[in-house]
């Protein structure tokens, strides 16, 4: 009874059209009213409990951090400095939006700020040199998603303030997944543009002392990345402590060897500003709704319910999994994951998973849904960036790849958890 007056209040605020993170809340504090009696004041005591948490300041830091690399210029001086080293490969260029993307990812934390900053530079250029542009299109996005799996990662950040779950760990957890996506990614270019060379035409290898020299020059990308998770992982800064040297780092190098200006700087204060409001505001809705979950014990009846089905682990997680690909049609990710965390966080860990693999987890579905249409956000992005000459059906057609793969990594996570949970355990034991 308590499930689907829930679930209907859930249902009709959203299709209601009230914001998110409104609808969210307004069902929770219905749920307190009615459901609990009257105990709405323990939703907003959950709500101060929660943001008054220091780690969650990290978010808007790490929006920051993204917000100035995007107006200093940045990615461009480093998509130039590493495309000479793949002109080797078949694939060229397109190899070298997976490695961009994947070293932004590492500084930025934001899917849809890495999607951004990269085929900006990315898409025009490869568009003009007569590749594909729907694969152009599908490597931006597929490479734009790394930024959500790779450290310092937003979604992991809001998942572990959300299930308590050290920040730390996960941020190591996501390395090693986000390299494999990486490399599946690049692996899957290789062999598409051999297979149909008219993909890539062939692009002309510099010789190798250039080549280095050029790749050499992105050095204060790599300090960049080394001081916001070296003092992380090394146990000298807390992640709010690590964004915030983040942040200044990449204000100082967008100043020196950037294009940022103080007007840009602002621009981004405020950028980071509004895109925080988004999430805190989706947040705040998702923990009253946690706290209204929580106090009628959804999860450990749907637990005792799971029991009495005899429903092995394996098979509530892979109808996990299809939950969250129909609701990635729907919902876009992060408010996808504070949605649903309340519910499938007890459950799963309940079952027996290990909470930071199950972050690591989530993230990929999360990663997923970006690329999904109609929502894909990602695919907006760019599908604006190529001003109408990719078309959001043809940009969905091109991802594909990328969204099987992401699929793929995600059962190679669930066959191997070790990927996710090896670092951690030997660096934070």
């Amino acid at each position: 009874m308590t499930a689907s007056l829930l679930g209907g209040l859930l249902v009709f605020n959203v299709l209601s059209g009230a914001v998110l993170g409104a609808a969210l809340g307004l069902a929770g504090l219905a749920i307190l009213e009615f459901g609990a009696g009257g105990a709405q004041r323990l939703g907003v005591q959950a709500v101060f409990n929660v943001l008054g948490e220091f780690t969650l300041t990290a978010i808007p830091l790490f929006m920051l951090l993204g917000e100035v690399l995007v107006a200093s210029g940045l990615a461009r001086g480093v998509y130039q400095a590493l495309s000479p080293l793949f002109a080797r490969l078949r694939g060229g260029l397109l190899h070298t939006n997976i490695a961009v993307c994947t070293v932004f990812g590492a500084v930025s934390g934001s899917s849809m700020s890495v999607s951004a900053a990269v085929g900006a530079v990315a898409y025009p250029e490869l568009s003009r040199r007569g590749y594909e542009r729907r694969l152009v299109v599908g490597s931006l996005a597929g490479g734009g998603t790394l930024g959500l799996l790779i450290p310092p990662s937003l979604s992991l950040l809001i998942y572990g303030a959300l299930t308590d779950t050290s920040i730390g760990k996960l941020f190591l957890a996501g390395v090693v997944p986000g390299l494999l996506m990486a490399a599946l990614f690049m692996l899957y270019i290789e062999w598409a543009t051999r297979r149909l060379p008219g993909l890539a035409p062939r692009v002309a290898p510099e010789p190798w002392g250039p080549t280095l020299r050029a790749a050499l020059s992105v050095w204060p990308i790599v300090l960049l990345i080394v001081a916001v998770l070296g003092s992380l992982f090394a146990g000298l800064a807390t992640p709010t402590e690590s964004a915030a040297v983040g942040a200044a780092a990449a204000a100082l190098l967008g100043f020196t060897r950037g294009e940022l200006t103080l007007r840009g700087l602002f621009k981004a204060f405020g950028d980071s500003a509004r895109a925080f409001a988004v999430v805190a505001l989706v947040f705040i809705g998702a923990v009253i709704l946690a706290q209204s979950i929580s106090l009628l014990q959804l999860p450990q009846k749907m637990l005792a319910a799971i029991a009495e089905m005899g429903l092995s682990p394996v098979l509530l997680l892979a109808t996990i999994v299809v939950v969250y690909l129909l609701l990635g049609m729907v919902f876009d990710g992060l408010s996808m994951m504070v949605m649903t965390l309340p519910v499938v966080f007890p459950l799963l860990t309940g079952v027996g998973y290990d909470a930071v693999w199950l972050g690591v987890v989530v993230t990929i579905l999360i990663e997923i849904g970006m690329l999904t249409p109609p929502v894909g956000m990602n695919l907006f992005v760019l599908v604006g960036i190529a001003r109408g000459e990719v078309d959001l059906p043809a940009a969905a057609q091109g991802a594909v790849p990328f969204w099987a793969l992401l699929l793929l990594g995600m059962l190679l996570l669930t066959l191997f958890p070790a990927i996710a949970t090896w670092l951690p355990s030997i660096s934070m034991a």
